[in-house]
């Protein structure tokens, strides 16, 4: 895989952290150590704020909210259940606490010495992913009509979605009702891009269209017709589609109907 294709698939799986994330054989806003809000410097050590969340606004990275609300990167991450490129999007609740603890006790994590003549435990494994769609109450439908030129493939950040062929200005369609959280041609690579949030936990997106239909802050229908195919930020008039989970990419064909 060539330097500048994986860059590509980390700036959409970067960009879902300034307006909300995906790849066309990519992913986007890979978060930096600088944010959107104010000069605050990286706290050493969490406090933590039981009950507490902070809706992520446009352009927000998760080291700035960790900074704003004292609290370390690594933790705030931990807390929420992400990982990197620490892919977050406007609207999202991030948890300024961690799951299950007790109020106003510290967050980090705590490292207990081993007593003498004991051997430490080993660490429980992470749970391995499983193929099973995840649980969701939403009718996706196909974004537009073409064969399938890319599948999904979890392991490359350049596949982190599937690829239809089109002809250009054949429709690209919302694949379920939701608002319009980013429309533009800010990602290199992705040219111009529409991604619609559909409520807090799922996003989806399209990229490589001729032109935009939508613009931010637009509800949309499932359905309805939000671009045209086309060939922006590649080599062939194609769609590029995503879908998200809590920022992070899933399978669309697990949860496209059959066809």
């Amino acid at each position: 895989m060539s330097a500048q294709r994986w860059n590509t698939g980390l700036k959409l799986a970067a960009a879902m952290a300034v307006a909300v994330t995906l790849s066309a054989c990519g992913t986007a806003t890979v978060v930096k150590s600088s944010g959107s809000r104010g000069g605050h410097s990286t706290p050493q050590t969490s406090v933590a704020k039981p009950g507490q969340t902070a809706t992520v606004r446009k352009g927000d990275t998760l080291y700035a909210l960790a900074r704003i609300h004292n609290i370390t990167p690594r933790d705030l991450a931990a807390w929420n259940g992400l990982s990197e490129p620490y892919t977050i999007y406007p609207g999202q609740q991030i948890r300024l606490y961690p799951g299950g603890s007790t109020p106003g006790r510290a967050p980090t994590t705590v490292v207990t010495a081993p007593r003498p003549g004991t051997s430490t435990p080993a660490p429980t494994p992470a749970p391995v992913p499983t193929n099973t769609p995840i649980k969701n109450n939403i009718n996706w439908r196909w974004p537009a009509d073409g064969a399938l030129v890319g599948r999904y493939v979890a392991a490359d950040v350049t596949k982190q979605g599937i690829d239809i062929a089109g002809t250009s200005g054949q429709p690209v369609r919302a694949t379920a009702p939701g608002v319009v959280v980013y429309s533009g041609a800010g990602l290199v690579g992705f040219g111009e891009l529409i991604i619609i949030k559909h409520n807090e936990q799922w996003l989806s997106a399209y990229g490589h269209n001729r032109k935009r239909l939508v613009n931010e802050g637009q509800n949309v229908k499932a359905g309805e017709q939000i671009a045209e195919i086309g060939r922006t930020g590649t080599t062939r008039d194609m769609l590029h589609f995503e879908i998200r989970y809590n920022g992070k990419p899933v399978d669309p064909q697990q949860y496209l109907p059959a066809r």
